[in-house]
């Protein structure tokens, strides 16, 4: 692996942890660093989708490493602990409706959407949502019901869960969806955001090792260095984001992000169809 690609592979990773945990979508930023960076003339472009998915698991190590304390008490209070017992069961049905549709539709979304423009277009609108939720909120339309993970029910986690089957169009952003779907209906932000931080764990774990398994005939041995760069990167960088944000959240809103993903997404279009940027596809 010479030098060039060690630094893209650095760089794909540190953009996949930062991004990660932000309601501004790391897939959508990943398809247009990649674009950006054209990191396709170094691997293939279905090495490319893998290592994009792979190297999710450093994101997933950071939550699991910064919640430690907790998924441990929860570990040990699945045979007697009724609340340990419930989270588990609502991250379980959270998980369903994106993994039934990601095994339905991955293929053709891959196909149709993993392209600069409905990425941008998706970050656009994405972020009207994220604008229009935080106003009513600051309005005081609609106050928190649930203040703990632990006090969700059932429906509340398949509400998320079908918010985040949403996040399968890239540039809507996984934990934007999770994050915003719960605020919406009904969790406080700090549930809301915890919530999706550990939803993330079986999520992303089930991706990445479906990716693996499905596309193991594309990797070698010689990949090895190219998905441990990218894996590192990402934890390094989503364990810094995931302690930042957690202390954010304590007393702002996500009406910066929303700013960010227009104007993001307006760049893409402006210097793609001016031709300033070439965003390769």
């Amino acid at each position: 692996m010479d030098i060039v690609l060690a630094l893209k592979v650095l760089i794909m990773g540190l953009v996949e942890g930062f991004t990660e945990f932000l309601p501004i979508s790391s897939t959508g930023h990943l398809i247009l660093a990649g674009s950006l960076l054209d990191f396709t003339a170094d691997i293939t472009r279905e090495k490319a989708e893998v290592f994009d998915i792979a190297i999710q698991a450093g994101a997933i190590f950071a939550v699991c490493w910064e919640y430690r304390a907790r998924i441990g008490a929860v570990l040990r209070g699945l045979p007697n602990d009724v609340k340990a017992r419930r989270l588990v069961i609502n991250l379980a049905i959270a998980f369903i409706p994106a993994a039934i549709l990601g095994l339905l539709f991955s293929k053709m979304i891959k196909e149709k959407l993993f392209a600069p423009l409905p990425v941008a277009i998706a970050l656009i609108v994405g972020g009207f949502v994220i604008l229009w939720v935080e106003r009513r909120n600051k309005n005081g339309d609609r106050v928190a019901r649930v203040e703990s993970v632990d006090d969700m029910s059932a429906l509340d986690a398949l509400k998320i869960g079908i918010a985040q089957a949403f996040a399968l169009i890239p540039g809507t952003s996984r934990s934007g969806a999770t994050i915003i779907g719960g605020m919406m209906f009904g969790l406080s932000r700090k549930a809301a955001t915890e919530f999706s931080f550990f939803l993330a764990i079986p999520t992303l774990f089930a991706a990445t090792i479906y990716s693996l398994y499905k596309d193991r005939a594309l990797l070698s041995a010689a990949d090895i260095p190219l998905f441990s760069i990218g894996t590192a990167a990402a934890f390094v960088s989503a364990f810094l984001c995931v302690r930042w944000l957690l202390r954010y959240i304590s007393s702002h809103d996500f009406t910066v992000f929303a700013w960010y993903r227009i104007v993001f997404g307006l760049v893409v279009i402006v210097t793609g169809y001016t031709g300033w940027v070439n965003w390769a596809h």
